[in-house]
């Protein structure tokens, strides 16, 4: 398997030198901290514009914009929180009926501006953990009407409580949309969903998205594609890509599918060197979820 992977990987890169040296250039990239540095080979070796000249200057892209508003969809401003729940194991069942309870009446509820995208209970990973997923349209303003209503929910209040009985620990985090992405909607079931967690070395976020807006297109024959997140609040430089397949096997037979397009090998060499840790959890969706 490793091996496979190696040789599709090399033929990639083969194939993208190739295409450079016919263009009469070849392209090297020298790391800087964590910044690349681009040069190209001249025939010339005379002259302030040579190659060996080029090494000394260092050239950065004037960026007018923060990288959230290159990469998200700005006309709609959606903001979404991810949690992590890790629950006592012998109360994982009295969790999951209590939040049955209490989180489909907010999802319901137009007073709240914000919708329940999903809940799930991980299935291979970290084990007695529940994933909930919140969509807040209209961005932080949203996020922090939600806040203050709740805080006078005496039935959130209660929830709240009980809740924290159960749990060993929590954290969250604030995330936007890639624009290149699917926007989450409900689904039925049965699926099972894998959330791949990507922490990308800082500075790389916008080689992630721009190779990533071309890498979707290989993604979406089963209709496996589900969301693309990044974060704002929590672990910076963190990634989310939310995947539904109809099973085990199945998301077996896709991600191998995937292997076979033109592309994709490349796709995986110019992206692996941008991650520092990933991480994979199979979930599988409780009652109260709109994404069955």
């Amino acid at each position: 398997m490793a091996t496979g992977v190696l040789h599709r990987v090399s033929g990639g890169l083969a194939r993208a030198t190739s295409r450079a040296q016919s263009a009469g250039q070849l392209v090297a990239w020298s790391r800087w901290g964590e910044s690349s540095v681009g040069f190209t080979t001249s025939t010339s070796r005379h002259g302030k514009d040579s190659w060996f000249n080029s090494l000394f200057v260092r050239k950065v892209d004037p960026r007018k914009d923060a990288h959230a508003n290159l990469l998200t969809k700005n006309e709609e401003s959606n903001l979404y929180k991810i949690q992590f729940h890790n629950v006592k194991p012998e109360c994982l069942e009295a969790y999951n009926q209590l939040c049955e309870e209490v989180l489909p009446s907010i999802h319901a509820d137009k007073y709240y501006p914000c919708e329940l995208v999903g809940t799930w209970n991980t299935w291979y990973g970290e084990q007695d953990q529940a994933v909930h997923l919140w969509r807040y349209r209209g961005g932080y303003p949203a996020l922090t009407e939600v806040m203050n209503k709740l805080k006078q929910n005496k039935e959130f209040a209660a929830y709240r409580k009980e809740r924290g009985k159960m749990l060993m620990s929590r954290r969250n985090q604030l995330l936007l949309e890639f624009s290149f992405w699917n926007e989450p909607v409900p689904r039925e079931g049965p699926n099972i969903y894998e959330l791949r967690s990507y922490q990308l070395r800082p500075g790389t976020m916008i080689e992630w998205g721009n190779y990533w807006a071309r890498a979707i297109g290989y993604r979406q024959h089963n209709r496996e594609a589900v969301g693309g997140f990044f974060s704002q609040i929590g672990n910076l430089y963190m990634v989310h890509h939310l995947w539904a397949y109809k099973d085990l096997q199945s998301r077996e037979d896709t991600r191998s599918g995937a292997w076979q397009q033109e592309g994709w090998d490349e796709v995986v060499y110019y992206t692996v060197p941008l991650i520092q840790h990933m991480d994979s959890r199979i979930m599988i969706p409780t009652k109260a979820s709109p994404l069955q």
